[in-house]
């Protein structure tokens, strides 16, 4: 099968016409699924995790079709032939190959509205953003309860991440949902629930928060962007308020001063979870929630599809067409 793999010193990608298949008896408690399209992420190929296996293959965010049920259990959720998408495990071969395999855990049915591409570009951001909002954060999910009086801001709120960060907390009708972005896509993130969105260009998010702090303060703050904008964040938060961060280790970007009590900052990896997952797929048929895909390339096309991925000023996810 083909397969795109990181060879030599696992930072060389090549595209393996002739890659080995994994097979039931080498994961019976796994399905065997044919990927249609996957997803990668901005900078996966420096994180340390996927250099695990052997011949390592990038591409965590899958969606496809089940080719056989595991061999371990008598009884499964999924069956052959029914199309399903996941978030795979960090430290396991990724998904741009035409056979991989997945847990029942991490599975969940695709969206019936979405194409193989816009279903491929959900699972790792719209798990991370609702992890770090109702798991971390705090907030309660979407048709679960009430947040009362929260306000939430979502930094980078275009990208992979913050598109989901903004739709989520949007349908979890916190009180105020402020996101920043870029000049060309403040009007993108508006349309995606954010009642207020603020151009990194030419506002500063500290000056603006405290121009009216009782008003502008936030209780949860979900950080996509790192750097600078972390460290801000932390000025931006409310007494015993949380800063959430999925770019980097916030407290590594705590200022030494203007922070109010009690601040928390929280860092944390994404996990697999296909129950979280059958939520979003909910938000998605109701037309609560939306897919990004940002561009779409053949795995033969994998130089362009990183280097759009690197460049960093994407608009949703960067998918390979794989089957």
């Amino acid at each position: 099968m083909r397969a795109l793999v990181r060879a030599g010193d696992k930072s060389t990608l090549t595209l393996d016409p002739n890659h080995p298949e994994p097979t039931s008896s080498e994961h019976p408690d796994c399905y065997l699924i044919r990927p249609r399209a996957a997803a990668i992420c901005r900078g996966e190929l420096q994180w340390p995790e996927p250099l695990t296996p052997n011949i390592p293959v990038p591409g965590l965010d899958f969606v496809g079709e089940i080719i056989s049920t595991p061999t371990a259990t008598e009884t499964h959720l999924f069956e052959p032939g029914d199309q399903v998408f996941a978030l795979t495990t960090h430290t396991w071969k990724g998904n741009a190959r035409e056979i991989t395999v997945s847990h029942e855990r991490e599975l969940a049915r695709k969206p019936k509205n979405l194409s193989w591409e816009e279903a491929a570009s959900v699972p790792m951001s719209a798990l991370s953003a609702y992890q770090g909002l109702f798991v971390h954060g705090g907030l309660v999910p979407p048709g679960q309860g009430h947040n009362g009086a929260k306000r939430v801001l979502v930094t980078a709120a275009s990208g992979g991440v913050g598109i989901w960060g903004i739709q989520l907390a949007h349908q979890a009708a916190v009180t105020e949902l402020v996101g920043t972005c870029g000049t060309t896509n403040v009007e993108f993130v508006k349309s995606l629930g954010a009642g207020v969105v603020l151009d990194y260009r030419n506002t500063n998010i500290v000056d603006w928060v405290e121009k009216d702090w009782a008003t502008r303060a936030f209780d949860v703050v979900l950080d996509c962007a790192g750097g600078q904008t972390l460290s801000d964040a932390w000025k931006c938060v409310r007494e015993n308020g949380k800063v959430i961060s999925v770019a980097e280790p916030p407290d590594g970007k705590r200022p030494l001063d203007g922070t109010r009590e009690g601040v928390e900052g929280i860092w944390f990896i994404v996990k697999p979870n296909g129950k979280q997952l059958e939520d979003i797929t909910k938000l998605i048929e109701q037309g609560k929630c939306r897919a990004v895909v940002d561009s779409v390339f053949d795995l033969e096309e994998f130089k362009a599809a990183f280097a759009r991925s690197e460049g960093g000023h994407t608009r949703g996810k960067v998918v390979f067409r794989v089957s």
